[in-house]
Protein backbone atom coordinates (compact mmCIF):
# COMPACT_ATOMS: atom_id res chain seq x y z
CA UNK A 1 0.00 0.00 0.00
CA UNK A 2 1.24 3.55 -0.55
CA UNK A 3 1.60 5.74 2.51
CA UNK A 4 2.77 9.21 3.27
CA UNK A 5 6.85 8.76 2.42
CA UNK A 6 5.98 7.56 -1.26
CA UNK A 7 4.75 11.00 -1.87
CA UNK A 8 6.99 14.07 -2.82
CA UNK A 9 6.00 17.84 -1.40
CA UNK A 10 6.63 20.95 -2.94
CA UNK A 11 9.93 21.38 -2.18
CA UNK A 12 11.14 19.08 -4.75
CA UNK A 13 11.08 20.15 -8.19
CA UNK A 14 9.63 17.05 -9.51
CA UNK A 15 6.35 18.15 -8.30
CA UNK A 16 6.76 20.77 -11.44
CA UNK A 17 7.63 18.45 -13.98
CA UNK A 18 5.16 18.23 -16.85
CA UNK A 19 3.39 15.27 -17.11
CA UNK A 20 3.47 12.58 -20.07
CA UNK A 21 0.47 11.08 -21.29
CA UNK A 22 0.55 6.80 -20.72
CA UNK A 23 -0.26 4.43 -23.84
CA UNK A 24 -3.38 2.70 -24.04
CA UNK A 25 -4.30 -0.22 -23.36
CA UNK A 26 -1.94 0.36 -20.26
CA UNK A 27 0.92 -1.46 -19.10
CA UNK A 28 0.09 -3.93 -16.30
CA UNK A 29 2.45 -1.29 -14.33
CA UNK A 30 0.37 1.84 -15.20
CA UNK A 31 -2.93 -0.19 -14.02
CA UNK A 32 -1.28 -1.52 -11.01
CA UNK A 33 -0.06 1.77 -9.99
CA UNK A 34 -3.78 3.39 -10.32
CA UNK A 35 -5.63 0.59 -8.58
CA UNK A 36 -2.90 1.45 -5.09
CA UNK A 37 -3.67 5.28 -5.71
CA UNK A 38 -7.29 4.93 -5.88
CA UNK A 39 -6.32 2.51 -2.96
CA UNK A 40 -4.54 4.96 -1.10
CA UNK A 41 -7.72 7.64 -1.34
CA UNK A 42 -10.01 5.06 0.11
CA UNK A 43 -7.83 3.91 2.88
CA UNK A 44 -7.12 7.64 3.78
CA UNK A 45 -10.73 7.87 4.18
CA UNK A 46 -11.03 5.60 6.85
CA UNK A 47 -10.61 6.49 10.04
CA UNK A 48 -9.21 3.24 11.57
CA UNK A 49 -6.74 3.08 7.94
CA UNK A 50 -5.66 6.17 8.09
CA UNK A 51 -4.70 6.04 12.07
CA UNK A 52 -2.91 3.00 10.99
CA UNK A 53 -0.71 4.31 9.05
CA UNK A 54 -0.80 7.99 9.16
CA UNK A 55 -2.26 8.57 6.23
CA UNK A 56 -3.60 12.29 5.56
CA UNK A 57 -7.00 11.82 4.02
CA UNK A 58 -7.78 12.97 0.37
CA UNK A 59 -10.30 12.96 -2.07
CA UNK A 60 -7.51 12.39 -4.89
CA UNK A 61 -3.70 11.75 -5.92
CA UNK A 62 -2.13 12.11 -9.27
CA UNK A 63 0.92 9.80 -10.41
CA UNK A 64 3.84 13.18 -10.24
CA UNK A 65 2.43 13.01 -6.22
CA UNK A 66 4.66 9.93 -6.36
CA UNK A 67 7.30 11.45 -8.50
CA UNK A 68 6.11 9.59 -11.89
CA UNK A 69 5.67 12.07 -14.51
CA UNK A 70 2.65 10.33 -16.03
CA UNK A 71 -1.32 12.00 -16.69
CA UNK A 72 -3.07 9.68 -14.69
CA UNK A 73 -5.25 10.33 -11.40
CA UNK A 74 -7.25 8.79 -8.42
CA UNK A 75 -10.83 10.39 -7.22
CA UNK A 76 -12.82 9.12 -4.19
CA UNK A 77 -15.19 11.79 -3.52
CA UNK A 78 -17.98 10.65 -1.07
CA UNK A 79 -21.40 12.69 -0.31
CA UNK A 80 -23.05 12.48 2.90
CA UNK A 81 -26.65 13.29 4.03
CA UNK A 82 -27.83 15.40 7.03
CA UNK A 83 -26.46 12.50 9.42
CA UNK A 84 -23.63 11.52 8.15
CA UNK A 85 -24.18 8.77 6.19
CA UNK A 86 -22.82 8.27 2.61
CA UNK A 87 -24.88 8.59 -0.30
CA UNK A 88 -23.19 8.44 -2.64
CA UNK A 89 -19.18 7.81 -4.01
CA UNK A 90 -17.61 8.92 -7.37
CA UNK A 91 -14.57 6.81 -7.72
CA UNK A 92 -12.17 7.10 -10.71
CA UNK A 93 -8.70 5.97 -11.36
CA UNK A 94 -7.99 7.72 -14.33
CA UNK A 95 -5.66 7.62 -17.62
CA UNK A 96 -4.95 10.96 -19.65
CA UNK A 97 -7.94 12.49 -18.46
CA UNK A 98 -8.78 15.99 -19.77
CA UNK A 99 -10.98 18.88 -19.82
CA UNK A 100 -12.99 18.90 -23.07
CA UNK A 101 -15.62 21.25 -21.83
CA UNK A 102 -16.10 23.42 -18.73
CA UNK A 103 -18.31 26.58 -18.16
CA UNK A 104 -17.01 30.19 -17.83
CA UNK A 105 -19.23 30.74 -14.29
CA UNK A 106 -16.67 29.87 -11.73
CA UNK A 107 -16.70 28.29 -8.19
CA UNK A 108 -14.30 27.54 -5.16
CA UNK A 109 -13.98 26.21 -2.20
CA UNK A 110 -15.09 27.87 0.66
CA UNK A 111 -12.66 26.49 3.14
CA UNK A 112 -9.91 26.96 0.60
CA UNK A 113 -7.97 23.82 -1.16
CA UNK A 114 -5.38 21.71 0.40
CA UNK A 115 -2.73 19.12 -1.12
CA UNK A 116 -0.99 16.10 -0.07
CA UNK A 117 2.54 17.26 -1.70
CA UNK A 118 1.71 20.65 -0.06
CA UNK A 119 2.59 20.06 3.71
CA UNK A 120 1.80 23.54 5.47
CA UNK A 121 -1.53 25.25 4.79
CA UNK A 122 -1.88 28.19 2.11
CA UNK A 123 -4.76 30.23 2.75
CA UNK A 124 -6.91 31.95 -0.01
CA UNK A 125 -9.21 30.88 -2.42
CA UNK A 126 -8.43 28.96 -5.50
CA UNK A 127 -11.09 30.16 -8.64
CA UNK A 128 -11.97 26.79 -10.57
CA UNK A 129 -14.25 26.66 -13.20
CA UNK A 130 -18.33 25.50 -11.82
CA UNK A 131 -19.01 22.76 -14.35
CA UNK A 132 -16.41 20.85 -16.25
CA UNK A 133 -16.59 17.68 -18.99
CA UNK A 134 -13.48 15.09 -18.32
CA UNK A 135 -12.93 12.61 -20.93
CA UNK A 136 -10.19 9.97 -20.11
CA UNK A 137 -9.39 6.39 -19.36
CA UNK A 138 -11.13 4.12 -16.15
CA UNK A 139 -8.93 1.37 -14.76
CA UNK A 140 -11.88 1.09 -12.41
CA UNK A 141 -14.77 0.26 -14.91
CA UNK A 142 -12.47 -0.67 -17.49
CA UNK A 143 -13.39 1.74 -20.30
CA UNK A 144 -13.22 5.21 -21.77
CA UNK A 145 -15.46 7.23 -19.54
CA UNK A 146 -17.06 10.95 -20.10
CA UNK A 147 -17.62 12.92 -16.32
CA UNK A 148 -19.65 15.49 -15.88
CA UNK A 149 -18.75 17.18 -13.03
CA UNK A 150 -19.94 20.30 -10.69
CA UNK A 151 -19.10 21.78 -7.15
CA UNK A 152 -16.35 20.00 -5.30
CA UNK A 153 -16.27 17.00 -7.62
CA UNK A 154 -15.25 19.56 -10.79
CA UNK A 155 -13.19 20.76 -8.24
CA UNK A 156 -10.94 18.16 -7.48
CA UNK A 157 -10.58 17.14 -10.88
CA UNK A 158 -9.26 20.23 -12.11
CA UNK A 159 -6.99 20.10 -8.95
CA UNK A 160 -5.17 16.88 -9.74
CA UNK A 161 -5.48 17.67 -14.09
CA UNK A 162 -3.31 20.23 -12.69
CA UNK A 163 -0.63 18.50 -11.75
CA UNK A 164 0.03 17.19 -14.83
CA UNK A 165 0.91 20.87 -15.86
CA UNK A 166 3.13 21.32 -12.68
CA UNK A 167 0.64 23.77 -11.01
CA UNK A 168 -0.18 23.40 -7.19
CA UNK A 169 -3.53 25.03 -6.28
CA UNK A 170 -2.18 27.99 -4.04
CA UNK A 171 -0.57 29.29 -7.73
CA UNK A 172 -4.23 30.47 -8.95
CA UNK A 173 -4.72 32.31 -5.62
CA UNK A 174 -4.82 36.15 -5.65
CA UNK A 175 -1.74 36.54 -4.08
CA UNK A 176 -2.75 40.08 -2.67
CA UNK A 177 -6.14 39.28 -1.31
CA UNK A 178 -5.89 35.40 -0.84
CA UNK A 179 -9.41 35.81 1.18
CA UNK A 180 -11.36 37.98 -0.88
CA UNK A 181 -14.50 36.22 -2.16
CA UNK A 182 -13.76 35.75 -5.64
CA UNK A 183 -16.80 37.59 -7.85
CA UNK A 184 -20.05 35.43 -9.18
CA UNK A 185 -18.49 32.74 -8.11
CA UNK A 186 -20.64 29.67 -6.68
CA UNK A 187 -19.34 28.92 -3.25
CA UNK A 188 -18.95 25.06 -2.39
CA UNK A 189 -19.57 24.48 1.31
Amino acid sequence: MLLMKDIIDDSNELIRTVSKEVELPLSKENHDLLMKMHEFLVASQDEELSEKYDLRPAVGIAAIQLGIPKRMCAIHVLDYDEEGNVTKSSDYALANPKIVSYTPKQSYLKTGEACLSVPEDVKGYVPRHAKITVEGFDVLTNKDVKIVARGFLAICLQHELDHFDGVLYYDHINKEYPLVPIENAMVIE
